[in-house]
């Protein structure tokens, strides 16, 4: 895969996401989400869908999205339409996994976790990226391939294979308005020295120039 044009690149993305589009598990509360096929060396790996994604058809599309656009524009100056654009964005479980009894989003099971792990080896083949931003705990722990605390990852640069490709990795806190993490201590200072690394990352630099 690593010849291929990108074109080529575009076309296979396309046929990932029609395939993607095709899911269908017993427990999801909503459509497959994806994306658009941006070919890009950097990936990052949401979670899940919430409601509103499947309503809006795009990843981030909600309350944490504003908060993630907000870290990257924070972090090196880029507006969320530049990000869409420069970076693929893909998560762990492609559809609404629901919401618990209690009002919370559902934490996806093993099965559904694995119903989508094939896309995401795809995708990682295709594009081959070179940084990977896993934003929250479960899709810290898809990439790094352990349980992992936050406050131990948060703000390092980390070096792994994911997929198969080694690849810099820089964990996020998931965004998301029920979270506090990312607003007390030692939170804040770990997001703040992980928004200091992406700004200074090889590849944000190439996919963002006019930031610098």
């Amino acid at each position: 895969m690593a010849t291929m044009s990108r074109a080529a690149r575009v076309a296979a993305l396309e046929e990932v996401q029609r395939d993607i589009r095709a899911l269908r598990m017993p427990g999801f509360a909503g459509p497959a989400v994806h994306g658009p096929p941006v070919v890009s060396r950097i990936f990052l790996l949401g979670q899940a869908p919430g409601p509103h994604e499947a309503r809006f058809g795009r990843p981030f599309a909600w309350t944490a999205g504003k908060t993630l656009f907000a870290w990257m524009a924070r972090s090196f100056g880029t507006t969320e339409e530049r990000f869409r654009d420069r970076v693929y964005m893909a998560a762990v479980v492609r559809a609404f996994p629901g919401k618990t009894s209690g009002g919370g989003d559902r934490v996806p099971s093993p099965a559904e976790i694995e119903a989508s792990r094939g896309f995401l080896a795809r995708e990682v083949a295709i594009l081959r990226p070179r940084l990977v931003l896993p934003v929250g705990k479960l899709a810290i722990e898809q990439v790094l391939g352990r349980d992992t605390r936050l406050d131990r990852v948060v703000g390092e640069l980390i070096h792994c294979e994911y997929h198969g490709l080694a690849s810099d990795v820089i964990a996020l806190p998931h965004p998301s308005g029920a979270s506090t993490w990312f607003k007390v201590e030692p939170g804040r200072s770990l997001l703040d020295r992980a928004l200091r690394l992406l700004a200074t990352h090889p590849e944000i630099r190439r996919a963002f120039p006019e930031e610098r």
